[in-house]
């Protein structure tokens, strides 16, 4: 059970987020982020991305509110009977991706992502990448600007806009996709388990630089990156009813 009477309210740096959180502080108060029982986001999805990456130590929901563009990650923005949508709202569990990626000076780069951890090419050249799944080799050598593993809640977002498939929440399936490959020319990706083990290796990497990005954690010059799903965390996000991200999801598919 929420108690929807300790609200704790976080804006982006927007001139609308920040306004908002103004009218909301004011008409509900704010509880301090440690001891709320409940977490509201003003701005847009990346904010949203931001909130969540920030207070998942926390265990606490957060409930976003569309002060930005698109807003796949958030509610309808409106002031009046906020308590009465936090109490109603329903909760989504989901778990992010774990990055591990090398460097090619021996370094490690570790990142977490709620939508996809993506590779692109960081030069004027295509990248070239082994893909391995489980420790099997599954592509010897994938020509492209980049590849990309998405979770179900970001199979909308970048993946979507690489050709990637939607997938339902709750699939228990990751999308492997790749970025204008070149070859193999009509290879669009794979479906792969949750609990798929992911390695890239890059091909040439002085010849052909490529960086590697979680949900905006970005390292460069890598030459390998392993990618698996990290059951140890959950991101609990709040949906007015109806407007889930199942909904979501299908609507979008029909757009």
């Amino acid at each position: 059970m929420l108690d929807v009477n300790k609200i704790s309210f976080l804006a982006s740096d927007t001139d609308v987020a920040c306004e908002a959180r103004a009218a909301m502080v004011d008409s509900y108060g704010d509880t301090p982020l440690e001891e709320a029982g409940v977490i509201v986001a003003l701005g847009g999805d990346g904010f949203m991305l931001q909130t969540l990456h920030a207070t998942q130590h926390l265990d606490t929901p957060v409930y976003g509110m569309n002060c930005g563009t698109v807003g796949f990650l958030m509610n309808e923005y409106h002031e009046p009977k906020l308590r009465d949508r936090l109490a109603e709202a329903v909760e989504e569990d989901i778990n992010p991706l774990r990055m591990k990626a090398i460097r090619e000076d021996g370094t490690v780069h570790e990142a977490l992502a709620i939508n996809e951890v993506s590779l692109l090419r960081a030069g004027s050249q295509a990248a070239k990448l082994r893909i391995f799944v489980d420790g099997r080799e599954r592509l010897e050598e994938l020509v492209c600007d980049g590849a990309l593993v998405s979770t179900p809640a970001g199979s909308t977002a970048y993946n979507y806009s690489a050709h990637g498939p939607i997938l339902p929440i709750g699939s228990e399936v990751l999308a492997l996709t790749a970025m204008s490959a070149f070859r193999p020319r009509r290879w669009r990706g794979a479906l792969l388990p949750k609990s798929a083990k992911v390695r890239f290796d890059v091909l040439q990497p002085k010849k052909r630089p490529v960086m590697a990005d979680a949900d905006g954690r970005s390292a460069g010059n890598v030459v390998s990156v392993e990618i698996t799903s990290e059951p140890r965390v959950t991101h609990r996000i709040l949906f007015d009813p109806g407007h889930g991200l199942e909904e979501r999801l299908i609507r979008e598919q029909f757009a």
